[in-house]
């Protein structure tokens, strides 16, 4: 959208006949809808074609570090959730109560979830700046299974993701290491010419890598991972010399131009998995956030 295409706010002030400060908080309370989607940022711009419903009586939406939307599936046994990117996804030292998990226990809480207050399982997790699915277990049962599940990669995991530069259908594949050479996570032999095979603490990482839509500058592509080791499609795309739109870490060797972003441009899009209960195979996707798709909106061709 360009700046001549009017806001949110705007188009439900006209609607409405609300002032500016009453327009802007409909929005926020998740009173207005923009062709069907609830749209929580007045100041987004919209098409003159698009349809825009304003219920000023509707439900007020509840606020806090975790939008009520943001839990796409709870059970008794395990809690699905889209994450924002900004957040941790567990404590990073003693005491620290602002993270998804925490959050998370607070909206189960606050929607009368039974067990609530049961700490909730951790099986795998998301950077603090990626954003998307991510699953929690709420049973010491449900937790042995699913981390059995991950350790057997039989977990399915589809990120899509912003990389500089022209990249190309492949498969990656590598054995991960704590410090390749540099003090930096990486993979063995990449940054130095190896003596020998990997060490046995090495872990082997494969992720399969496809081309969405050719940016300037960059790739939208899609990262299905067959393992799931920590950063690597940020490790292993900046190894191909792609490294992410916003990388801070593992762009050190690449030589183009870089892409300023505010954070790394990597949302976990699906997350699917069989419940460890049930035996169904459950399935879960949700789209990029605002700012990821206004990154790939601001480089197409």
């Amino acid at each position: 959208m360009t700046a001549t295409e009017p806001t949110v706010a705007a188009v439900v002030r006209e609607q409405t006949g609300a002032t500016w400060s009453r327009a802007r908080a409909l929005c926020t309370e998740g009173r207005v809808t923009v062709d069907g989607r609830r749209c929580l940022d007045p100041a987004t711009r919209i098409s003159p074609e698009a349809a825009v419903v304003v219920d000023a009586h509707g439900r007020r939406l509840r606020t806090g570090p975790l939008a009520e939307g943001a839990l796409v599936f709870f059970d008794r046994d395990v809690v699905v959730v889209d994450k924002p990117a900004g957040v941790l996804s567990v404590a990073d030292e003693e005491g620290n109560r602002e993270t998804l998990a925490d959050y998370t226990r607070t909206l189960l809480r606050r929607m009368g979830s039974r067990g609530a207050d049961v700490p909730l399982g951790v099986v795998h997790r998301l950077d603090k700046d990626t954003s998307g699915l991510m699953m929690f277990t709420r049973t010491a049962v449900a937790q042995r299974n699913l981390a059995a599940r991950f350790r057997a990669h039989d977990i399915d995991r589809v990120y899509h993701a912003i990389a500089h530069g022209a990249v190309v259908t492949t498969r990656i594949e590598s054995h991960l290491i704590l410090d390749r050479g540099d003090g930096l996570r990486g993979s063995h032999g990449h940054h130095r010419r190896p003596k020998g095979g990997p060490p046995v603490d090495a872990k082997r990482s494969v992720t399969f890598v496809t081309p969405i839509a050719a940016l300037a500058g960059a790739t939208l592509v899609e990262c299905r991972l067959e393992t799931g080791r920590q950063h690597q499609i940020r490790i292993h795309l900046s190894e191909l010399g792609h490294p992410l739109v916003g990388e801070r870490v593992y762009v050190r060797d690449f030589a183009g131009v870089r892409i300023e972003s505010p954070r790394p441009m990597l949302h976990a899009r699906a997350l699917g998995f069989v419940h460890p209960r049930t035996g169904e195979r459950l399935s879960f996707e949700r789209d990029a956030p605002a700012d990821f798709q206004a990154m790939v909106e601001s480089l197409r061709r």
